[in-house]
């Protein structure tokens, strides 16, 4: 944990921010893998680390912004609990642990949610993302299951969007910790990237290294030969020369603060002709990116400058044609990048998207486009020294999408469909970083990890 006095002050901004009623913040429980007494890793939820910094189970936080007072409630472990886990501090000394004054079991909240909803004060939470907290919630204030996220409180998404979005230095430390650890990821899997391996061997290994920097992985593991699947968690496939692989993975610190972090590598350690041309198309597009972000400037623009850059790439190689800014706004550079540059990045990898991406990425000023590929941006709006995002452009040859557009004849004055038929055994190739929006400008975070042609082979190859 931080020291108390970071989680009292941020709990005392979320109470001016509201103004008054009652904030409900349920920690998470446990959740049975296959029978109730064999349960996954207990992951805490973000929300209430961010306020109260405890782990344990079956924990529920409330902030009273008419009295002032906060509340941990949760029943104390009792002798057939403690033999099991061996002694655990009190739900009291829980509380008083991160500046708590006020604690109770779980008969009390109840009782102290049923006296509120009788006093008609006002209740916030924010939408619950598990089944087992929105029938907590749905029991604690009568509501029916089916309406408990109807309810939820807009004014808490937008007040803890505003206060988490924002990284404190201490919050950035832990993210360049959680880095430092994704360094040892990469840099290792680079080394065994070579023919006769199993993908699963090399997310294996990642999965050790993210173990030994204290923390589980920030997501499952993306390790694979299929780049052109975004989103490819299949690890069966046997490493050959030629192929590409995209590694996509990182990790969380022991106070969940996350990594997420993916190279693209030749199997074998050295980049042929045709994956050189393409991988520095996309090294250009993440470099391009980094260099335009600052303060003031919206994502969505820093977006279509990496987009720009992969267009202009493309129509060299003779894939597109035209114009570079009329291929860019008629998005046909999407056919081979149909996702966004990237998202806010934190406590989760996908930082406070629990609270509804567009309350997250987007606001009043910036709103998400409905074209192909633009639309898919999970984070657009106007940055702020603080922030921390995502920087991930990448190019997928997807058969598939190909034959759909060649078929329909999708952006076909931009698109030259012949060529592309040459490139579509190629997989794909995706590079990211964590970036911090400084005063004046970003930075890369944490040690960097080998992203040139020239890094990359000399890792491999050493």
């Amino acid at each position: 944990m931080f020291k108390k006095e970071t989680y009292i002050a941020r709990r005392e901004q979320l109470r001016k921010d509201i103004g008054h009623g009652l904030i409900i913040i349920p920690g998470n429980h446990e959740a049975p893998c296959n029978y109730k007494d064999n349960t996954y890793w207990f992951r805490q939820d973000s929300t209430f680390l961010y306020f109260f910094g405890l782990q344990r189970e079956d924990l529920v936080g409330v902030l009273d912004c008419d009295s002032g007072k906060d509340y941990i409630f949760a029943n104390d472990y009792d002798i057939d609990d403690i033999i099991w886990t061996g002694p655990l501090p009190s739900v009291k000394e829980l509380a008083a642990s991160v500046g708590v004054d006020n604690s109770g079991d779980l008969k009390d909240l109840a009782e102290y949610c049923c006296k509120t909803v009788a006093e008609s004060r006002r209740v916030h939470y924010i939408p619950p993302y598990r089944s087992d907290i929105t029938r907590q919630l749905s029991e604690l204030l009568g509501i029916k299951y089916a309406a408990v996220n109807r309810y939820a409180s807009m004014d808490l998404i937008l007040a803890c969007v505003k206060q988490r979005a924002v990284k404190s230095a201490e919050e950035i430390e832990e993210i360049e910790k959680a880095i430092a650890t994704a360094y040892n990821m990469h840099v290792g899997a680079m080394k065994m990237a070579m023919p006769g391996r199993y993908e699963y061997e090399l997310a294996g290994f990642m999965e050790g290294e993210a173990w030994k920097g204290n923390g589980p992985v920030s997501f499952p593991v993306i390790m694979t030969v299929h780049g052109e699947t975004l989103h490819n968690h299949g690890h069966n496939n046997r490493l050959e020369v030629g192929r590409m692989l995209v590694m996509d993975a990182g990790c969380e610190t022991a106070m969940n603060y996350c990594s997420d972090i993916t190279r693209s590598v030749p199997v074998g350690g050295r980049f042929n002709d045709r994956q050189r041309s393409i991988y520095q198309i996309v090294l250009d597009a993440n470099l391009e990116a980094a260099r335009v972000t600052r303060p003031g400037i919206t994502y969505k623009e820093v977006h279509q400058a990496a987009s720009r850059v992969l267009a202009q790439g493309y129509k060299d190689l003779g894939i597109l044609k035209g114009n570079v800014d009329d291929i860019v706004a008629a998005g046909a550079h999407s056919l081979l990048m149909p996702h966004g540059l990237g998202h806010m990045m934190g406590l989760d990898v996908h930082d406070m998207e629990n609270y509804g991406q567009i309350n997250v990425g987007y606001d009043n000023e910036t709103r998400p486009s409905e074209q192909f590929g633009l639309g898919s941006l999970r984070c657009g709006r106007r940055l702020l020294p603080g922030y921390v995002i995502t920087d991930e452009p990448g190019c997928y040859f997807i058969p598939a999408l190909i034959d759909k557009w060649h078929a329909e004849g999708t952006c076909k004055d931009f698109v030259n469909f012949d060529e592309l038929e040459k490139w579509k055994d190629f997989g794909g190739i995706r590079i990211e970083d964590d970036i911090l929006v400084t005063d004046n400008g970003c930075r890369v975070l944490g040690k960097p990890i080998p992203k040139t042609i020239a890094e990359i082979e000399q890792v491999m190859n050493n």
